[in-house]
């Protein structure tokens, strides 16, 4: 059993049980080498509820992909009452978790398979959509802040455009190199908040 990402520890249901069954095959087989019936290797019920429910293993990938982003977004505490930049930092270290086991390695670079098949125009659809999704999130924590008095008054849209972008390249640096720049990665991060961001904060 591959190690399972938190929001698919305690699910239980059929499509939750055949998302947990996905997960584990990519891992093991990453994109190229996945199929319906590997799929299966990792379901503990009938086979057949795949292939009456998936045409092919890109229809069942795409359902798997809006599952994790969906899961992922109701991961995330939507507390107001928390100062923006905690907020903040809770999503930046989740995706930029510079410990991984090997099955979570594998899992990454199964994802940057994924994101390589946007000649696609489904998959290509699918991270613009997350993109986006990501991007808006970002936007709202950076608009608090600056209600909050808590951030400057920058672009927030700008800001929050950076900062996916280097977690989408820190995410595909990590899965294609053995080279280990995340950590750097993360704190340079944290010293551009510091001063780009953060008010009364001292360059470091």
């Amino acid at each position: 059993m591959a190690d399972l990402p938190f929001f698919l520890r305690e699910s239980s249901g059929t499509q939750e049980e055949i998302m947990k069954a996905t997960y584990c095959a990519l891992c093991e087989y990453g994109y190229s080498e996945l199929t319906i019936q590997r799929i299966g290797e990792h379901f503990d019920k009938s086979k057949s509820l795949l292939y009456h429910h998936y045409e092919n293993k890109d229809s069942l990938l795409l359902e798997f992909l809006q599952f994790i982003l969906d899961e992922f977004q109701h991961s995330i505490p939507d507390n107001k009452e928390q100062r923006a930049d905690e907020r903040l930092n809770i999503i930046l270290d989740r995706l930029h978790a510079d410990t991984l086991s090997e099955e979570q390695q594998n899992f990454v670079r199964a994802m940057v398979e994924l994101r390589a098949q946007a000649h696609d125009d489904r998959y290509r659809s699918h991270f613009t959509h997350s993109d986006q999704q990501f991007h808006a999130l970002l936007v709202d924590i950076i608009q608090d802040g600056i209600k909050e008095n808590i951030f400057q008054r920058v672009e927030p849209e700008r800001v929050a455009a950076f900062l996916l972008t280097c977690t989408n390249s820190a995410m595909l640096q990590h899965a294609t190199s053995d080279n280990d720049y995340i950590t750097h990665s993360r704190e340079e991060i944290d010293i551009y908040i510091n001063t780009r961001l953060m008010k009364n904060s001292s360059p470091q």
